[in-house]
């Protein structure tokens, strides 16, 4: 069970690659950038291939935390219903972020998202080693 919400976060980080491949082609194609020497990343995006390309990215830096508790509580034989059931509060939490960083994109809505995901990931990782701690 506690794989579940890495493969729903892991698909989020796809599809979202897939739009911002999808979106950086239909830039180029249609003249809204023109990318030179260096990374693709510093191209001066339109706004709708920038918020996804943003999106995308955001899910390579808290969620690496997520993927680490998640792959200790499975060493360490930890992931018990109630941190599945964060793992998944954290997983929805991630997908309201990117709804949120990919449409209106409202700093205080999507902070107050991009917050309670790291409180629920800080929650994780106390309750592990809380677990770990005290079963010996």
């Amino acid at each position: 069970m506690i794989l579940a919400p890495v493969f729903a976060l892991v698909l989020l980080a796809v599809a979202l690659a897939v739009w911002m491949g999808r979106a950086r082609f239909a830039a180029m194609k249609g003249g809204g950038t023109r990318v030179g020497p260096g990374a693709p990343r510093n191209a001066d995006w339109p706004e709708p291939a920038r918020k996804v390309s943003d999106s995308f990215h955001n899910q390579l830096e808290l969620p690496l935390y997520f993927y680490v508790v998640v792959i200790l509580a499975l060493v360490t034989r930890q992931a018990d219903l109630a941190f599945v059931v964060l793992s998944w509060l954290f997983v929805a939490l991630r997908y309201l972020h990117a709804f949120e960083h990919t449409g209106r994109n409202k700093l205080r809505a999507r902070f107050g998202l991009f917050a309670a995901g790291a409180i629920v990931l800080l929650a994780l990782w106390l309750y592990l080693a809380l677990k770990i701690y005290t079963a010996v």
